[in-house]
């Protein structure tokens, strides 16, 4: 048997009265926790959902997330986190292809989850989850609280076996909708132990700050499950922003920090710098992105710390690379394959890279996932021959430590986060005045690229930016929002009548 909440439990017996969870004035020890976490497990059988059986919750970091989460994983089910950014369109694409049968919302989104759930025929149930007094009815629905206090917090875990499906993470890609990355209970375990142990390397009266979302799989691998797993503190933070993350590494006394890039910057560019006390901060990990080489250098120069930079996916739980501890950091690159991880560079020809040669990287170990919910030929064409096709470009040295130098993928990275083109796209060819459209990244000194949309509209119509602008924030979630777009009478084609996207985004950036 191999669950991933079994290590709560575990957590639980042996470190009852350490704190687990902080979110400003309020906090819990992990005996508070993991009883809670096995009333989520009675009510779910309650209502019928057992092993096998998918579960979306729309969470942010506050203590409700582990909860929920561990309680899914309980009773065998299958964890859908679902971006609490999302508009409904898509949140209901979750619901629909993961086939989920509950959905858990924080009352912060929950009209926006309602209206998904409602049209999502296969979702029996829809629990409303708040403050931990809150008992107030919902339009839709049950009260979180309301059935915790209804149960008993008496489990016993369902066995499942290491191959069992833990958590769906659902990734997008450069043609299509999300796909589902069925992750294991032995792939999440293992790359939460390795980070616990080699990367956070979690020791008594660590504190980690808790900022990076936790339905993406950064935060939770490297830091919710590692804590659990560690038996470490987490202070949460629901929402990024630059003084009050100061604010709680100071007054929390944090050791642990694990950030995308951006925030690295908006931090050492806070001109209150010095009020805030990073005395404790043991260790710092970068990941998501490039860590651009005057992040790295400012860090170092102000905190005396240097920033220790990984790689990863979804698909790879996340972790496949890291540059460990006493490990020479070379400044770019992202680190050596983790244990019992193979990573390698191939190139178009299908032969693997000598050092130095250029090509796409390849993964293949325990952190791969086991393919694309409902998707066997996306699992097909990402996985060849045991070995995940990564979709990006880099190049490994002689000593084995391997650098990203492009993207196979239509990709951009916004301040950590990953937006396909393809996505923003398909939105604005469903607006009627529409005729073609393209979606760019452009360049930007503090989130690292920012989108561009390009646009023409049909014969006789007349569209204007701000009607665009209108109609995908109706439609996507905050952080896929362009912060340019422009119409053209015609969009740049080649011979083929496809349309040009290098000379959209030289027009963006200017000539080289």
């Amino acid at each position: 048997m191999l669950n991933l909440a079994h290590f709560l439990n575990v957590t639980a017996e042996t470190k009852p009265d350490t704190t687990a969870v902080i979110l400003d004035s309020v906090s819990m020890n992990y005996r508070d926790v993991a009883s809670y976490a096995r009333r989520v497990a009675n009510v779910l059988r309650a209502k019928g959902i057992g092993q096998g059986d998918r579960v979306a919750m729309m969470l942010p970091n506050t203590p409700h997330f582990p909860i929920v989460y561990y309680g899914i994983l309980h009773t065998g089910a299958v964890v859908v986190p679902v971006n609490v950014l999302y508009q409904e369109d898509e949140i209901l694409h979750y619901l629909k292809d993961s086939g989920a049968k509950a959905f858990f919302a924080f009352r912060l989104f929950e009209e926006t989850a309602r209206k998904a759930y409602q049209a999502a025929p296969e979702c029996e149930h829809f629990v409303v989850v708040s403050g931990m007094g809150d008992m107030s009815q919902p339009e839709v629905g049950d009260n979180f609280m309301a059935l915790m206090i209804a149960v008993d917090d008496k489990f016993d875990t369902v066995q499942t076996m290491p191959d069992d499906t833990a958590v769906f993470l659902y990734t997008s890609g450069t043609t299509g909708a999300p796909k589902g990355a069925e992750l294991t209970h032995f792939n999440m375990f293992f790359n939460a132990y390795y980070a616990a142990r080699y990367i956070v390397r979690a020791q008594e009266g660590d504190v980690a700050l808790v900022t990076l979302p936790l339905f993406h799989s950064f935060g939770q691998t490297c830091i919710m499950n590692a804590s659990v797993i560690g038996g470490t503190t987490m202070t949460m933070l629901p929402r990024f922003e630059t003084e009050k993350a100061m604010e709680v590494i100071t007054r929390d006394g944090v050791t642990t920090l694990a950030l995308v890039p951006t925030m690295y910057f908006f931090i050492l560019d806070n001109e209150n710098w010095e009020k805030y006390d990073f005395s404790k901060v043991r260790i710092a990990v970068s990941g998501g992105a490039p860590l651009p080489d005057e992040v790295h250098a400012r860090f170092r120069e102000r905190y005396g710390i240097t920033l220790l930079e990984g790689y990863g996916l979804s698909e790879t739980s996340p972790v496949a690379s890291f540059t460990r501890e006493g490990d020479e950091v070379r400044v770019g690159s992202i680190g050596k394959p983790i244990w019992g991880v193979d990573m390698r560079i191939m190139r178009d020809d299908g032969v693997f890279a000598e050092a130095g040669e250029v090509g796409e990287i390849v993964i293949r170990g325990h952190n791969v996932m086991k393919g694309y919910h409902n998707n066997p030929q996306a699992t097909k064409s990402a996985i060849v021959d045991g070995w995940f096709h990564s979709g990006d470009v880099g190049r490994c040295d002689e000593d084995g430590y391997f650098y990203i130098i492009d993207r196979k993928k239509d990709l951009i990275i916004r301040g950590g986060m990953n937006i396909y083109p393809r996505e923003i796209e398909e939105v604005l060819y469903r607006h009627p005045k529409v005729r073609e459209a393209s979606v760019v990244g452009i360049p930007d000194r503090a989130r690292g690229e920012e989108v561009k949309v390009y646009a023409s509209a049909r014969e006789g119509e007349v569209l204007t930016a701000e009607e665009l602008k209108v109609f995908l924030e109706e439609r996507m979630a905050r952080y896929k929002w362009p912060k340019e777009i422009e119409v053209m009478e015609e969009l740049p084609k080649g011979p083929t009548g496809k349309i040009l996207k290098r000379e959209l985004k030289q027009r963006a950036t200017g000539p080289a």
